[in-house]
């Protein structure tokens, strides 16, 4: 018997056990966690599930009003964001657990956001507003049963603002801060019989700072780099009948960046950078089940205007079915199917790719303690044929305050197009990777919830990993990632702490050679976040996160040498008062209060103190 075959007969044994075994505690009310997740595609409690999940509210984002996506994502236990704290137009790179930015996934609204024509194909968190989003859902450890391709280390859902419920609401923010920092953001929406809309558009542009850090003796001054954003998001719904609803979308992401050559090299460069997404979603529910249809279409076009000018067009269909079918109140599956098609546009040519998938999941809860998630997904892509995915995440509520929960889950990421056939370094003899992840934790809940412990271990397994090397893009043996989170949390009358210690290290095997060398990612991360609702109108919060040593390669060298960065630490402060029955909130948002001067990628500068402030209204 093989290792996979071992797993599911291990996964179908908890199964019967969760079905017809005796009951170990009596049933309990389930109170933890009630936060239903979307991004399972199978709308879940919290509670319900045994994934790493964390779920950032419409109250945090209502606090986050100065800060950038990427920003917020930085201070999340086990994500590192680097570029958060450099100049707003450099580029941002999103790291989980250690793995590399091309092995996480972005969604907007549940349904995939991508460049195709990018480094790994990942989306650009420049071009997205704090402003219009809901609420995000991030989900951690191989997610490739439910989203294919690149969902090897985790997922971040981001829910866009919907619809009010009277037929006309109105909500603004506006925001001045450091370097000729302006923000401005307008939404309506409503809700007119069967009919709902949502219509928001947000512009923000600063002076900057340089990109590029001026090298120690240079007495030449570097000029400030800035950029500007255009956003757009629109949605709509109609209910077509008692069971139909049919809600089309439509976003348009605009960035005009300034940037310089190269480390400790300044330049005028300037970068456009563009991203159309169009699409609609359709359910029709029936007695016990429901259909959902999600279609998306996408075209990302970035410019630049250098000493190494440039065009490239990125462009993505994607189609996904699926079925929810419920067996009663314990237990449900879902099936579906989905095709992905993707191309890049060059100069001679416009190569393609095709992924077409079927996936199904079995979804058992509250069957004694115990919750069961088992599923699998059968790929076929046009160039590397067939691969065949699982995962495995049995949870057990023990009581009503503890949990224990793991899983087991396989993943793959194959080539994109850039690294296939873009300008530098393609290698058409690319091999898909493949990874097996593991992830077990216990969570604790105690006084109505305010007290909160989460602990857990991973470990990630590549084979085949997509690395660029001295020649190019090319295979490596492996690559092996392993850590654990701590992440504690206490509520007691008006004030909130919530803190995180996250550990991650990683060891890259190519023959005989083995490097221990994570480029960018500390093995180290803490951080804090202290909130209190001073008064009924006045909150105030201290945001504190330390990042340890890490490597980095100095490339303005040749060959590039690695260096080892020191460790910083940011301290923010956020307050916000609300006025005029809570319809108008004045805030100020202050970053990096030490003024601490630190390093995020050698050869480029990070911002000092800086401050914004602002206002937003509703009505």
């Amino acid at each position: 018997m093989n290792k996979k075959t071992k797993l599911i007969v291990a996964g179908l044994g908890l199964v019967q056990l969760a079905l017809y075994g005796e009951k170990v505690v009596a049933q309990v009310v389930q109170k933890l966690n009630e936060v239903v997740i979307s991004t399972t595609k199978n709308d879940l409690k919290q509670s319900q599930s045994g994934k790493v999940i964390t779920v950032i509210g419409s109250e945090e984002l209502a606090h986050s009003a100065g800060r950038s996506l990427a920003e917020l994502l930085n201070q999340q236990a086990g994500i590192t964001v680097v570029g958060a704290g450099s100049n707003a137009g450099k580029d941002k790179s999103l790291f989980f657990r250690g793995a590399a930015s091309a092995y996480a996934v972005i969604l907007i609204d549940g349904i995939l956001a991508t460049d195709p024509s990018g480094t790994g194909g990942a989306f650009d968190l420049r071009l997205l507003s704090i402003d219009q989003i809901e609420r995000i859902e991030i989900l951690k450890g191989g997610q490739s049963t439910l989203y294919g391709s690149e969902a090897v280390a985790g997922v971040v859902n981001i829910i866009t603002k919907k619809s009010g419920v009277k037929p006309l609401q109105v909500n603004a923010v506006a925001t001045a801060g450091s370097y000729n920092s302006y923000k401005g953001n307008i939404g309506l929406s409503g809700k007119v019989n069967l009919f709902n809309y949502n219509v928001n558009y947000g512009y923000f542009t600063t002076s900057g700072i340089s990109e590029a850090e001026n090298p120690v003796g240079n007495i030449k001054v570097f000029d400030k780099d800035g950029m500007k954003q255009h956003v757009l998001n629109s949605n709509f719904s109609f209910q077509l009948g008692e069971n139909l609803t049919v809600s089309p979308f439509l976003r348009y992401f605009k960035g005009d960046f300034n940037y310089d050559d190269d480390a400790f090299t300044d330049a005028a460069n300037t970068s456009v950078s563009q991203h159309l997404n169009g699409g609609l979603n359709a359910v029709y529910k029936l007695n016990n089940g429901k259909f959902t249809l999600n279609y998306t279409n996408q075209n990302t076009k970035r410019a630049y205007v250098s000493a190494y000018p440039g065009e490239y067009e990125g462009k993505m269909n994607l189609v996904d079915v699926f079925y929810n079918h419920n067996l009663g109140q314990k237990a449900s599956f879902l099936m579906g199917l989905d095709n992905r098609s993707t191309s890049v546009v060059h100069t001679a040519n416009e190569p393609s790719t095709n992924l077409f998938s079927t996936y199904a999941s079995v979804f058992l809860h509250d069957f004694s303690v115990f919750n069961l998630e088992l599923g699998g997904r059968f790929n076929q892509h046009s160039k590397y044929g067939d691969n065949f995915t699982y995962s495995i995440t049995p949870s057990a509520n023990l009581t009503k305050e503890i949990k224990i929960f793991g899983t087991i889950a396989s993943a793959f990421r194959a080539p994109t197009l850039e690294m296939l056939f873009g300008q530098y370094g393609a290698n058409l003899e690319l091999k898909p990777e493949n990874s097996t992840s593991y992830e077990a934790g216990s969570s604790f809940s105690l006084l109505e919830e305010k007290v909160k412990l989460r602990v857990v271990g991973f470990k990630r397994n590549n084979t085949d990993a997509i690395i660029y090397g001295a020649k190019g893009y090319i295979n490596q043996d492996q690559q092996k990632d392993k850590g654990f989170e701590i992440e504690p949390g206490v509520k007691f009358g008006k004030v909130s702490v919530n803190a995180y210690y996250a550990y991650v290290e990683g060891k890259q095997i190519s023959g005989l050679k083995v490097s221990e060398v994570l480029l960018r990612r500390p093995k180290n991360t803490y951080g804090a976040t202290i909130g209190a609702q001073a008064t009924a109108d006045l909150y105030v919060s201290l945001n504190y996160k330390f990042t340890g040593k890490r490597v980095d390669s100095d490339f303005s060298t040749y060959p590039s040498v690695n260096k080892t960065l020191e460790s910083y630490q940011l301290l923010d402060f956020y307050a916000q008062y609300n006025l005029v029955n809570k319809r108008l909130k004045i805030f100020a948002d202050l970053k990096n209060l030490g003024n601490e001067k630190y390093t995020e990628i050698i050869g480029y500068r990070t911002m000092g103190f800086n401050a914004n402030a602002g206002l937003s209204f509703s009505y």
